[in-house]
């Protein structure tokens, strides 16, 4: 115990300097200002803001970066509780009854308890991250390369089980990830794999062109073919901060929510999203007047909001610990990691662990500027919902442009960011996930290197995977995991956990 605190006031210490003050500042208003405006979300502001993080040493970089993640699960609480269209997939569960609340004069008693309870949940997920950082690295320093690869195949299956929609399209877009990872120079041999004799392909695919097209320009087609109404309220907000009563009766709401929210945010796919809608269903499930949910229940606003707080913080875990990104923001997270020459791994926490522990840190300093930034200011964000999206998307376009020219001032860098653009918006009208996509991608050149050194240290031996009982644990628990997924009556409970909700 006395250790995790020694090691979170070491990285107060970094992350209190004025410098990553100021990356954490803009982090979380970047944040908040994505997660109000709908349709821009964290990962397409991520992926567009790779390109300015060369310029940046690391620890700021991901400071910022960190800080648009958690700080867009606050700011679409906002857009959920005021225009009902949740400015986050995990703020869907929110504009249930939090914008009933609105309609019924309480959109600031809604807003304060989303607030209180997302800050509560980030201060209780940061220590729980100090305290299981340790451990897990260990653990992580017990992997050779077999069961480095053993790992990443149980990620990749768990992000095809918990992925929203059908399994076999999951699985489609993981191979179409690992495919596009394996474009280029093969990293022993040098013979090019599938270039198909073009020469912007022979260095192989940015991270960066890929993430910026599907998740940028991808979702700018996509606002831009269907555009989404904004009823915004006219009603008063009315007060923020709930009476002593109010915060009693929601408490157990935000424990719950924050236990909940924790454990599956470390899930790999849609872990931080099942969060909030497990939260819901568990206060539906023991409240005593159940019929009221969607009917304006303050429970039901301050548990998910909580579980997708703890769950976007808790994510970061499998990453820093074990460098196995859980969700397309921590892909996008090992990416901008790799530019700045950092593998993500166990070794990041002895190497780094100024970087390490700052990060850390910085969530708690993070959480406590979104509680400052998003309550007072409140009738700012009302005002930048106005904002038509038609004098939003030309600015970034034109900032991911920019940004995509500077890494290596290729055009062609440019040309396939647009071509990726209409392929994730054609993935989008048919019903694809992009995401696992992403997660492919990231870990399929991690998993071809560790398959071929655990080939080499075994002679050619695929035993290697199964003779090492903890390479052999891993592929077990993927298989049962994927056994029990496809299971009619398993398959059946999946699909209605988001309808449930």
């Amino acid at each position: 115990m006395w250790e995790t605190f020694s090691n979170l006031a070491f990285g107060l210490s970094v992350a209190l300097t004025l410098k990553n003050v100021f990356f954490c500042f803009v982090g979380c208003l970047v944040g908040t200002l994505v997660g109000v405006l709908p349709g821009i979300g964290p990962v397409a502001t991520i992926a567009i803001l790779l390109p300015v993080t060369l310029s940046l040493d690391p620890t700021g970089a991901l400071i910022m970066l960190a800080g648009i993640y958690y700080g867009a699960q606050y700011g679409g609480s906002t857009t959920a509780i005021l225009v009902n269209i949740p400015g986050e997939a995990t703020a869907v569960v929110t504009a249930l009854d939090g914008h009933q609340m609105a309609r019924k004069g309480q959109a600031g008693l809604a807003l304060g308890l989303a607030a209180i309870g997302s800050f509560f949940a980030g201060t209780v997920t940061t220590i729980m991250i100090a305290a299981v950082a340790g451990p897990m690295t260990s653990l992580g320093l017990l992997f050779g390369p077999a069961e480095y690869f053993s790992l990443m195949i149980m990620g990749l299956i768990f992000a095809v089980v918990l992925a929203h929609g059908s399994l076999n399209k999951a699985v489609a877009m993981i191979l179409v990830g690992v495919l596009l990872s394996a474009v280029g120079a093969d990293m022993e041999t040098g013979r090019e794999r599938m270039t198909f004799g073009l020469e912007m392909l022979q260095d192989g695919i940015e991270f960066v062109v890929i993430a910026m097209g599907i998740f940028g320009f991808g979702e700018i087609f996509r606002n831009l073919a269907d555009p989404e109404p904004r009823n915004i309220m006219r009603n008063a907000i009315g007060r923020l901060w709930p009476t002593f009563r109010e915060l009693r009766e929601n408490f157990g709401a935000m424990v719950r929510g924050t236990a909940i929210g924790s454990v599956l945010g470390v899930l790999p796919g849609n872990g931080a999203i099942l969060g909030p809608f497990a939260s819901y269903a568990v206060e539906k499930r023991i409240s005593d007047r159940p019929q009221d949910f969607g009917k304006g229940v303050s429970q039901a606003v301050a548990g998910p909001e909580s579980a997708n707080n703890a769950g976007a913080q808790s994510s970061f875990i499998p990453l820093l610990t074990l460098g196995l990104p859980p969700n397309a923001v921590m892909a996008l997270m090992v990416g901008a990691m790799m530019i700045q020459g950092i593998v993500p791994g166990p070794q990041v926490i002895e190497r780094s662990p100024d970087l390490f522990w700052g990060l850390v840190a910085s969530m708690w300093i993070g959480n406590l500027m979104l509680v400052i930034i998003n309550l007072p200011l409140i009738g700012l964000w009302v005002k930048l919902l106005k904002v038509p999206y038609r004098l939003l998307f030309p600015a970034i376009v034109a900032f991911c442009c920019i940004g995509l020219f500077s890494i290596s001032s290729e055009p062609g860098h440019v040309m396939m960011a647009a071509v990726f653009g209409l392929f994730g918006y054609v993935l989008y009208k048919l019903q694809f996930e992009p995401a696992p996509l992403a997660l492919g991608f990231v870990l399929g050149r991690l998993l071809e290197e560790k398959l071929r050194q655990a080939l080499i240290i075994s002679d050619g031996s695929p035993l290697t995977f199964v003779t090492s009982p903890l390479s052999l644990g891993l592929l077990l628990v993927a298989a049962a995991a994927l056994a029990v997924a496809v299971l009619p009556s398993i398959r059946k409970s999946r699909d209605e956990v988001f309808k449930d909700a």
